[in-house]
């Protein structure tokens, strides 16, 4: 390293005192300039460059890089933003020289102080610097791969050293940047708040320095303790120890960070670099870096090299629409979205590993010292699953680990399109879809189509929605509730190969401003409050209403047009727009995308799930093999997303009346209504509207009774079915098989059990009258049955850290996180790199996040989620066991274990909803029975009078003692709330998270 002596009027130089900086890194380095500007100066020939450089610590190492990472900051970081690159370049799997420049009059890069008024260092200057010192360096000489890695402005500095030096180019990666403004639409509010203060923000105060740090969602990347930077044993980090200026905006960021990024600016002779940065925004024709933008932005086109980005969607410069551009210029980019993270989105998250996985993925690692080519997961994953799904279900593959399901079959080889079953009864006058009166009661139909008339207005709807812009592959936002209008608006989209986009409201306005703006719709086709919101919130797509709204609401909300006419007189619902265009519909393309559908968000932010046409057929092909899907099969969906499926099944469907975003709005009356209008043999309902069903059983009439006396299966899915809501339900659809599959978004359903069956495995696990345990595994969890037709589950022990082994198992027993395969398991999170590579891992499969074992016949009992498992000082503990437990007590309606403490030594405390009866203690004996236990899971009947908090000694301690003798789990606390957070599309999915932190201050009595 060269200590280089700085005039004054440059910031003091102690690499020592940067927070997380292996001092060895930094360097300094005298480079020639050819930049237009210093030319036109003629002030001096060369400049002084500071950089980080992992090389010397690879070289000590004897690691010998696979390539070069070049890092370009923006402003006003420098170099310190990819500290945490450097580091994970420095590993022996995957070694990697990585380069971070502070670019000129930035950092700790030489302050020039150029006299020349009226000009400022541009884009087409930093390029060329940039140039000058990959030149100096060497770089330029290299014979290895190049990697760019660029962030803010660097993202156009990087791509216009790239287009020059492509004979070394090798691949390029991009955090929160942009590379093209159009000079018409507004750039963002910040940046134009940037501007209007321009010369007091950026140089006569640390302003927009401050406002930029303040953008950090946590505290930063802090070291891991004992490593190169991270201060002394007692865990305080490094930091500059000059005087700075106050700040100015608040910041999440540890302080030893901040002040480490603040360093080198905190004097106004130091920000002039920050100053004409932003003085250079390329905002129009009138900016001298708006030409070269031009350029660059429709050069990189051409930049055939492998791309990943990593973007952190909070951003309020670089927005999503930056992101969104810049795929189009270069869709062969892998991209991830932090839905979390902000402008700094490096501090935000850990993205050093993924960068690093990516690029063991695209250019190999080291073996014994040797380069061993690139192994894409992608496509190991992809045809692993091919492989496994070619051969006849049932077929033993025991030596992989799996149970299969469908032993009757094989996974059908010849693709069915979904619109197979409407196109082969277009003449049909029998009964397709009805649609329920939403007004009233829900008693009465309001709409019927036969499959003659919804193929021909499907026919329509397409050919309109083509008049309107809609092409094969573009992506249709449908906000539209469950009904005939929305189905025929799916099979429309189907028909053009459009990709449909299902968002549903129960994400809530936050969730579905995220999803949508994630999933980028080019149209969205909605009702007049979507419409509304789309436009109050900016989501993306030309706006297609329903019916027509007027002129001056059509203009005011800009409505490029309507799907269907408007009502008649009579109230009868318009039919699609006439349209004389003859359009001629494509071939249905089985690996092409078909919808994206969104899970729940119970989890985290709700993800969006890519299927293709051949993976939505699957998913039509498993349901009806395993539930006897015929033509004449009568569909209620209480369930919204599962009403897009009725005419592919061939069967007729009907959604009763109901808040979809509420499913406890569902009454037994709207159900047996609804089965009645259709004659229904099939209903499939989430468990909290089935509990509410239950408990509203006493309104039907016998016409209603008789209806749902005909219903032959009822599905349920989305959360665990407490055993009396299951016999409470075989009363009101007496001859109806209960069946409870197990699955998710990313794949439905994977798994089925019967009521039977459930009764069965229960009586196998429990001891009989000799005491004797027929399967002790049968136990434990929630039984889910077998995989079903084409379906295939295994097991990933879990280790005594959380974490699960890469060997897969199907012995019993054996607690790990479910994988499944399927030909209906999902293609692809959308946009979410990292989050997809994480669930394919293992080949050919899909890692659920849910936990769970085999029993000894090889069914499946899930036990929770894997990020929900417990690691305590009695061990691992999984959840859902001691939930059981507590929950088989009259006293308790709902439970939830949560850890407090320290991984590895928390304490295990659980969480109740405490049941109604306020004399529930005295009642046990007498009050023990079905309805009791039903009505204790009734939520917001008779709440039980117990404040929040700790639990009452006497509660506390029967419940410690159940779930003691039952699981063998010392509670450490019980606690009380009134009801558990829980997700909205379902309102079961429990937010333990939510009440872990809760429990914390709890017992910390805050």
């Amino acid at each position: 390293m060269r200590h280089l002596n700085f005039p004054k009027a440059q910031p003091p130089y102690n690499p020592e005192e940067w927070a997380g900086v292996n001092p060895r890194y930094s360097h300094l380095l005298e480079v020639p300039t050819t930049a237009p500007i210093e030319l036109r100066a003629q002030q001096a020939g060369a400049r002084r460059w500071h950089y980080l450089d992992n090389l010397p610590v690879l070289v000590e190492q004897g690691l010998e890089p696979i390539g070069t990472i070049l890092c370009v900051h923006g402003n006003p970081t420098w170099s310190y933003l990819w500290r945490t690159v450097l580091d994970a370049g420095v590993n022996e799997r995957a070694p990697w020289r990585v380069v971070a420049v502070d670019q000129i009059d930035m950092g700790y890069s030489e302050r020039t102080h150029l006299d020349l008024e009226g000009e400022r260092r541009s884009l087409t200057d930093r390029i060329a610097d940039l140039g000058d010192f990959t030149k100096a360096l060497g770089l330029d000489e290299t014979d290895k791969p190049v990697v760019t890695l660029a962030h803010d402005w660097g993202g156009l500095v990087s791509f216009g050293w790239a287009l020059e030096h492509r004979e070394i180019l090798s691949g390029v990666m991009l955090t929160n940047t942009a590379v093209y403004h159009d000079g018409i639409e507004n750039i963002p509010a910040a940046l134009r708040l940037a501007l209007g203060v321009h010369e007091w923000g950026t140089h006569d105060s640390t302003a927009f320095i401050d406002v930029t740090l303040g953008l950090a969602q946590n505290e930063g990347r802090l070291p891991a303790p004992g490593s190169a930077g991270a201060g002394a044993l007692d865990g305080a980090l490094p930091q500059p120890v000059g005087p700075q200026p106050k700040r100015l905006y608040p910041s999440q960021l540890n302080e030893a960070i901040y002040r480490t990024y603040r360093a080198p600016y905190a004097h106004s002779a130091w920000r002039e670099g920050v100053r004409n940065f932003v003085g250079d925004i390329p905002t129009g024709a009138d900016i001298p870096s708006y030409t070269p933008m031009q350029r660059i932005a429709e050069q990189i086109r051409d930049l055939d090299v492998p791309a990943f980005f990593q973007w952190g969607t909070k951003d309020p410069v670089f927005q999503r629409r930056y992101l969104f551009d810049l795929m189009e210029r270069m869709p062969q980019a892998k991209v991830h979205r932090y839905e979390k993270a902000s402008h700094l989105v490096i501090e935000d998250y850990d993205i050093a590993t993924p960068m690093m996985s990516w690029l063991a993925q695209t250019f190999g690692t080291l073996e014994d010292g040797v380069l061993v080519p690139a192994r894409n997961a992608e496509a190991e994953h992809r045809a692993a699953r091919a492989r496994r799904h070619g051969l006849t279900t049932g077929e033993s593959t025991a030596a992989e680990g799996i149970t299969t399901g469908g032993a009757e079959g094989t996974v059908p080889a010849a693709f069915r399109p979904m619109l197979a079953a409407l196109t082969e009864r277009a003449n049909d006058a029998s009964t397709a879809v009805v649609d329920m009166d939403p007004k009233g009661d829900g008693t009465s139909v309001s709409v019927t189509l036969t499959w003659a008339e919804l193929n021909q207005q499907v026919n329509a709807a397409a050919t309109r929605l083509h008049a309107l812009g809609v092409r094969p592959g573009d992506r249709v936002n449908l906000m539209v509730p469950p009904g005939a209008r929305l189905t025929t608006l799916i099979y429309a989209c189907m028909k053009l190969g459009a990709v449909i986009v299902v968002a549903d409201t129960g994400l809530g306005i936050p969730g579905l401003t995220r999803a949508l703006k994630g999933a980028n719709p080019s149209f969205l086709v909605g009702i007049p409050a979507a419409l509304s919101a789309a436009r109050t919130l900016l989501w993306p797509g030309v706006r297609i209403s329903v019916e027509p709204l007027g002129s001056v609401q059509e203009k005011l909300l800009g409505v490029a047009g309507s799907v269907f006419t408007a009502p008649a007189a009579d109230g009868t619902p318009g039919a699609p727009v006439p349209t004389p265009t003859v359009v001629e519909f494509p071939s249905p393309v089985p690996d092409a995308d078909a919808a994206v559908l969104y899970t729940s968000g119970s989890t985290g932010p709700a993800k969006g799930v890519v299927y293709t046409q051949r993976q939505l057929a699957g998913m039509r092909d498993a349901i009806a093999n395993t539930y006897g899907f015929a033509p004449g099969s009568g569909l209620v969906a209480g369930f919204a997303p599962f009403a897009l499926l009725g005419p592919a099944l061939g069967a007729t469907s009907v959604t009763p009346t109901m808040d979809v975003t509420r499913p406890k709005t569902l009454t037994a009356s709207a159900l047996a209504s609804a089965a009645a209008a259709i004659d229904a043999t099939v209903v499939f309902a989430s468990p909290a509207a089935l509990v509410n069903v239950v408990a509203t059983a006493d309104e039907l009439n016998a016409e209603q009774r008789a209806a749902l006396a005909k219903v032959q299966t009822v599905l349920s899915a989305g959360a665990p079915i407490p055993v009396p809501l299951l016999e409470a339900l075989s009363a009101l659809v007496p001859n109806a098989s209960l069946h409870t599959p197990y699955g998710m978004t990313e794949g439905l359903p994977v798994t089925d059990v019967s009521f039977e069956m459930i009764r069965q495995a229960i009586a196998e696990g429990t001891p009989n009258a000799a005491g004797e345990v027929l399967d002790p595994f049968a136990r434990d969890g929630v039984c889910v049955g077998f995989a079903v037709y084409g379906a295939a589950v295994a097991i990933a022990p879990l280790l005594q850290d959380g974490s699960v082994a890469d060997e897969l198992t199907h012995e019993p027993g054996v607690t790990g996180e479910i994988l499944v395969s399927a030909p209906h398991v999902k293609d692809r999170y959308d946009t979410l790199w990292v989050t997809e590579e994480q669930s394919i891992s293992t080949p050919g499969w899909h890692h659920t996040g849910d936990v769970g074992h085999l029993d000894a016949s090889g069914r499946l009992w899930v036990e929770g989620r894997l990020a929900h498992v417990l690691l305590t000082s009695q061990g691992v503990l999984t959840p859902v066991a001691a939930e059981q437990s507590a929950e088989s007590l009259p006293e308790v309606r709902r439970a939830a274990l949560v850890a407090v403490g320290p991984a590895g030594t928390a304490a295990p405390v659980l969480v109740i909803e405490a049941s109604a009866n306020t004399a529930a203690l005295e009642a046990r004996q007498s009050a023990s029975g079905l309805k009791r236990a039903l009505l204790d899971r009734v939520p917001g009947a008779n709440r039980f009078p117990i404040a929040e908090g700790v639990a009452p000694f006497e509660l506390s301690q029967l419940v410690r003692q159940k779930v003691a003798e039952d699981t063998g789990v010392e509670l450490a606390a019980v606690l009380v709330v009134h009801e558990h957070p829980t997700d909205i599309r379902h309102n079961s999915k429990i937010d333990r998270p939510a009440l872990g932190e809760w429990a914390s201050k709890v017992l910390a009595g805050a």
